[in-house]
């Protein structure tokens, strides 16, 4: 036996279920890998573990360790290519390897940054609507490409039967009926007093920050009065 190989002496299998095992040997240190790695070396009890052979044995292992942390990150919530990226890389994995386990994602068609945006899009526009311009910085964010983010929203807008306008006026809407009545009462009167104008401004920063500019933003602004007096009570009669 060459002075670089060492022979298999025993395997066991470690919890929990036994998808890890330890390879014990004749000399050294024991190696702990996954189950799988082994099975694809064919190795056994008894079989010399020559210094390449480990090397593609400890390979492959990292390989499927990628793999598997990979997958269990999807399982939570679907992510982009460079969301999946920069999780791996932050539990040590290098980026060689990353690069190959997202290559192979991506072909069993387990990874799809257009089918990740749309999903985020839709979900925005039926729980918390934003303008197309703060959904496009959000799925930059997530390091999505400018034309993927670009077709999808427009593909989903058209889909939903969505614009801006009129999310903008959703967006009125809801934050006009999360005012007190106050508030209420003198974005309804369209008189221009302090408390109007303090209101206006608040909820012209809110869409603003909600991506809406241009025209449904001046729309919205234009008709928030109107928006106003359907949630304030009529006045009491005489």
């Amino acid at each position: 036996m060459s002075s670089a190989s060492a022979e298999i002496t025993r395997i066991e299998p470690l919890r929990p279920r036994g998808l890890r095992v330890r390879i014990h040997l004749d000399r050294g240190e024991p190696l702990e890998i996954s189950l799988e790695a082994l099975e694809r070396s064919r190795l056994g009890v008894g079989d010399a573990l020559l210094s390449d052979r480990r090397r593609h044995l400890l390979d492959a292992d990292a390989d499927i360790r990628v793999r598997e942390a990979a997958l269990h990150l999807l399982s939570f919530r679907a992510r982009s290519c460079q969301e999946l990226r920069n999780k791996l890389r932050q539990k040590g994995f290098r980026p060689a390897r990353i690069d190959t386990c997202l290559d192979q994602l991506q072909r069993r068609g387990l990874l799809d940054d257009a089918a990740v945006a749309a999903a985020f899009v839709r979900d925005r526009l039926r729980f918390r609507p934003r303008g197309k311009a703060k959904l496009s910085s959000e799925l930059r964010a997530k390091g999505i490409r400018a034309e993927i983010v670009d077709q999808t929203i427009e593909r989903v807008f058209e889909d939903e039967d969505a614009s801006d306008a009129r999310l903008a006026q959703e967006v009125t809407e809801g934050w006009i009926s999360r005012q007190g009545a106050v508030v209420q009462a003198a974005l309804a009167s369209g008189a221009p007093t302090p408390e109007r104008e303090k209101a206006r401004r608040r909820l012209y920063g809110y869409l603003v920050r909600r991506g809406f500019g241009g025209g449904a933003l001046a729309e919205a602004m234009e008709r928030v009065e109107e928006l106003a007096r359907r949630r304030s009570p009529p006045p009491p009669r005489p």
